[in-house]
């Protein structure tokens, strides 16, 4: 460690060396590289922190850039996280920076979150907070949360000990919002300044625990509106009852698209599709009728015209996961209703806007 980089902030009469010998031995990962994940990145990065691990599946879209400072237009139709990779590394060579290049799920979450100190909430859906605030729980890792609607941002630390009660964000919100009464940034809007703000905050209360700073939002939520400055402080207790999983094996069977109900079941691009389809025992089902152009030209795919589906469940069976195209949507969607009837368990999708998604 080179002490030169961070000695203006080491000369702070309540950091020092030792902090910095701190945040350096840490290791932080970040779920979410969007309008959060980038300022709390490029803060964890330039602080020093030892290990910073960066999970996202999506690829960077035009209208990302007003707020996503880390990416660049030429970086528009690449990964996230690669690109922030890329990027951070010129920020700070000398950390280790480790990229999960997947969606976070039940099935991996787990070993994700094993090797980190910390764990930072900067994603944008309740069904992947309530799924981390519970693997966060279950592991004994502390979690820093936040999330934006349009002027307010929310900032707190979960799982992390105090005055003999450990709080966690079942705490705050026992249960979901109806699916539609609170829209994420695409729907409700965001300034840039707002993410900049409430994702420098976010990585202020990481860089505070990993010093073991008392000052930390353990037990309290801080809500900041970025457009008036107002903010106060809601204190907060343990429940007395354990709301979610108990155990690692509730944890597993524990669904949460069905307990948020926010299943997303479309898929919107090209690179989504092959990132699907490169999963074990999965396939693309054509419905569209025989004679129906252009021909899909991927490997595995399959064509059930629509009209005969329901004869052919059977050819279904060696799959787990399945995505239907039509021309359009309509019919694969129908597919998906049809399928999902009759195999509950398995993964199915269909291509939002049909063939087109495809064609390159």
């Amino acid at each position: 460690m080179n002490l030169n980089r961070y000695k203006r902030q080491i000369i702070l009469p309540d950091f020092g060396v030792s902090a910095q010998e701190k945040i350096s031995n840490s290791s932080v990962l970040v779920v979410g590289a969007g309008g959060l994940g980038c300022p709390v990145l490029q803060i964890l990065v330039s602080t020093g922190v030892g290990v910073v691990g960066i999970a996202d599946f999506d690829r960077i879209e035009l209208e990302n850039l007003h707020r996503q400072s880390l990416y660049r237009e030429q970086d528009v139709g690449l990964p996230k996280v690669i690109t922030a990779v890329e990027h951070l590394s010129k920020i700070n060579s000398e950390i280790e920076i480790i990229a999960f290049q997947e969606m976070i799920t039940g099935k991996n979450v787990l070993s994700m979150i094993h090797n980190f100190d910390v764990v930072v909430d900067c994603t944008d859906n309740f069904a992947t907070r309530y799924l981390l605030n519970d693997a966060c729980y279950l592991m004994k890792k502390p979690l820093v949360y936040a999330s934006i609607f349009q002027n307010e941002g929310q900032i707190s630390v979960f799982n992390v000990e105090k005055e003999n009660q450990i709080t966690n964000y079942r705490d705050l919100f026992p249960v979901p919002p109806n699916q539609n009464e609170v829209p994420n940034c695409n729907e409700a809007g965001v300034l840039p300044a707002h993410s900049a703000v409430i994702g420098t905050f976010q990585a202020n209360e990481v860089i505070k625990l990993l010093i073991d700073s008392p000052e930390t939002l353990i037990h309290q939520l801080l809500v900041f509106n970025t457009k008036n400055y107002e903010s106060m402080k809601i204190n907060f207790k343990e429940s007395t009852e354990r709301l979610g999983p108990k155990t690692i094996q509730d944890f597993l069977n524990f669904n949460y698209n069905e307990f948020c109900n926010s299943v997303d079941n479309s898929i919107k691009s090209h690179q989504e599709l092959i990132l699907f389809l490169n999963q074990n025992n999965s396939i693309l089902i054509d419905v569209r009728e025989s004679d129906e152009q252009p021909k899909i030209a991927l490997a595995k795919t399959l064509e059930i015209p629509l009209n005969s589906l329901e004869q052919n469940l059977n050819k279904l069976n060696c799959y787990t996961s399945i995505c239907f195209v039509c021309a359009s949507g309509a019919r694969s969607q129908k597919a998906l209703k049809l399928v999902k009837s009759h195999f509950p368990d398995k993964e199915i999708k269909h291509l939002k806007s049909g063939i087109k998604s495809i064609q390159q």
